[in-house]
């Protein structure tokens, strides 16, 4: 069985390898579908949707009017402490690919339910453009 919520946010990242715009400061409106994969409980449920939101919404929370930056950027990450933005630093190049790892490792961090065996996240940074991690919880 699968059960999935989608969540929504608004962030800003840039990738200073990138060879193209996206080298430059930039926001998208993101969205993430968060689905869980396991097996029905007693009473046939998978996981409750509102614990999906009560587990997922913090991590959105704080990713929310961000500016996402990959830890080994310092100049932006020292220019947005300075001017006081919201900041959330990750060890990694701030790709879709990367923020779906990210969540997910936020996620899984929580008490999930015994039943789950996989998360999968797919975070599109365009209405058209995602990417897709999944990960066995057992």
């Amino acid at each position: 069985m699968k059960v999935s919520k989608e969540f929504r946010w608004e962030m800003a990242h840039r990738l200073p390898f990138h060879k193209g715009r996206c080298k430059n400061l930039h926001g998208h409106t993101y969205k993430a579908l968060i689905q869980f994969e396991g097996e029905l409980d007693k009473n046939g449920m998978l996981i409750d949707f509102y614990d999906i939101y009560r587990i997922v919404n913090p991590v959105i929370d704080e990713l929310d009017h961000s500016i996402i930056c990959d830890k080994n950027d310092t100049e932006l990450v020292e220019i947005a402490n300075k001017i006081n933005e919201r900041v959330v630093i990750i060890d990694k190049p701030t790709t879709a690919e990367n923020i779906s790892i990210y969540i997910t490792e936020k996620i899984i961090q929580s008490s999930l339910p015994d039943n789950l065996t996989q998360i999968t996240i797919r975070v599109y940074e365009t209405p058209d453009a995602f990417a897709e991690y999944s990960l066995k919880i057992k």
